[in-house]
Formats: structure tokens, sequence, C-alpha cells
């Protein structure tokens, strides 16, 4: 009869048992997983396959930046690498893509009124909601929670007949509201089941603390999770105001020509002047200048958040 095989799982002896503290010189299965693939990023073949795909996003998107700033003929005779040998480039391209005939100026403030609320309330509602599912006890609660979780796989597309429906009985359609109201609800599912699993990571001892000090449930989440979920709450709000700002669909089904956003102006833009390459660049460049920014400038808050809750201690 062979002995048992020893489980991997951190075992917290007595001394630190219910401290919320880690034993020293010990590190956890996840800690281990961490640092596994932490070394296989690293690897040679891992930078390799990093730098290519780095280059196949990036060349692209240096074509389409020079590419704006041409004037239209040299992009008919030729490609936009010859601009490197003989640079000719003009700023017509986005003076009229944004302030003439086309006017996308107007729809990038449009833009940026779509997105800031439509991250704010479903990060708001969720952060409320994942405290009640993480550290409220009430009946029903995993039943709910699972729920919650399983509308994640509800396609958007089938919801949009009925909230248009809606949308129409309650007479707001065509406004910000039901942008507002559509990006929220859609991102409601993801935006609970991430911020609850962050806060389930959190030790339990704090807010045994906390209730032992007279703290409730506002002073409990105001001053004990809330600090500890910036992180969390940095990477959800990264996430969605991509999403937001590159969503074609929500805008173009319910905003009205006065409302909608800067994608479904750039979309119409292809259709309208399809052949007009100066135009159709300058207008694609304006769209993903503003999240290529927000990622570049924020990556490391993205990649904190999405890694603070796969280690515990």
């Amino acid at each position: 009869m062979t002995a048992p095989i020893p489980s991997t799982e951190l075992i917290e002896p007595e001394e630190t048992k219910g401290t919320g503290r880690r034993p020293v010189g010990r590190i956890s299965r996840a800690e281990k997983r961490a640092i596994a693939a932490k070394g296989r990023l690293a690897s040679p073949w891992g930078s390799a396959a990093a730098i290519i795909i780095a280059l196949l996003w990036t060349i692209p998107s240096i074509g389409l930046l020079v590419t704006s700033f041409r004037p239209p003929l040299d992009i008919r005779r030729s490609g936009w690498w010859t601009t490197f040998s003989d640079p000719q480039l003009t700023l017509d391209n986005y003076d009229e893509v944004l302030f003439g005939g086309a006017d996308l100026a107007s729809f990038f403030v449009n833009s940026i009124v779509i997105t800031l609320p439509a991250v704010v309330i479903p990060i708001s509602v969720a952060l409320l909601a994942a405290y009640a599912f993480a550290w409220i006890d009430f009946k029903g609660r995993n039943m709910l929670f699972v729920a919650v979780f399983a509308l994640q796989i509800v396609p958007i597309q089938i919801t949009l007949i009925p909230l248009l429906s809606q949308y129409v009985d309650w007479g707001i359609n065509g406004t910000f509201w039901t942008v507002w109201l559509s990006h929220s609800m859609f991102a409601l599912p993801l935006a609970i089941f991430l911020l609850h699993n962050f806060m389930k990571d959190i030790p339990a001892s704090l807010v045994e603390a906390a209730r032992v000090d007279g703290a409730g449930h506002v002073k409990i989440f105001f001053q004990v999770l809330l600090p500890l979920l910036v992180p969390a709450i940095a990477s959800f709000a990264i996430f969605q105001f991509l999403w937001v700002w590159n969503d074609l669909l929500v805008g173009l089904t319910f905003a009205n020509q006065d409302s909608r956003p800067l994608t479904v102006a750039v979309a119409d833009l292809a259709g309208t002047r399809g052949n007009a390459w100066h135009l159709l660049t300058a207008g694609a460049f304006v769209s993903m200048v503003v999240p290529l920014v927000v990622f570049l400038l924020l990556q490391r808050y993205f990649v904190r958040g999405l890694l603070a809750g796969s280690v515990k201690g």
C-alpha cells in the first residue's frame, strides 16, 4: 500500500491560522503558476512571438497614419512607404474630415459624452452588487449570482429589438440615455463577476475586524474594501472604455443623427466616400487615437488589475 501523495496547496500553520498572514518562506500554488507563466513569457520563443505580433499590429497602423497625411494624388500613385524617400505631407485631410462635410469633430464629442457615463454607470452598480454577493448573506444569493454570471452568454444581437421597442414605449429612443443604458446593461454581468472575484480575494479578517470596531456595510465598503479594489476598478474601466469607444452596433441601433458616436460617422464616411482614401484614413486614425493613447498610458494599471486577483496572500 503506497503512501498518499501530499497536497501542494499552501497549508496554514496554527500560529498563523485566522490571522490573515501568510507563513514566511512559503508560496501558494497560485503563486507557483504565476512564476511559471512569467518564466514562459520571458523565454526567447515568447519574446520572439511578442515581437512578431507587435510588428503585425504596428506596421498597418504606421501605414494608416502616414497615408492620412498624404495628398489624394500621391495615395493613388504610390504606396505609403514611398513617403520616407519623397515626403509630401499635408494637414488638409484632417481639416476636411474634422471640420468639413464629414464634421467628425462633433461626433468625436458625442463619443466622449457616450463613453464616460457608459463606464461610470456599470462600475458604480457592479461595485454595490459585487459587495452584496461577496459579503452579505441572503437567501438565494448563490442562485442569483449564477443567473447573473449566465447572462454573459446571451448574445447582444438578440436583445436589440426588445430594447429598442422598450425605448420607443418610454419615449427616449434616439437619445444618449438609450446608448448609456444599453452599454451599462451589457457590461454589468462581466463587471459584477470580476469585481466579486476580487472582493472574495480580500482576507475576511479585514472585514471582521471592521465589524468588531462597529463599522456597518457602508463604512466597510468605502473605507476598507474600495481602496483595495482600485486596480480591479481601473482594469475594468479601461476595458469598458475601449469597448464602448470602438462600438458600432449599439450606436448604430439606438443613437439618432444628433447623438451617434464617431464609429458610426466613420462607417458612413466609408459608405459615401469609399474612394476617398485620404479622408477614410484620416477619419480612421481620428477614431483610433483616443483608445490608443488611453491604453498606452494606462496599460500598467490594466495589467495590474488583471493580475491582482490571480494571487492571494
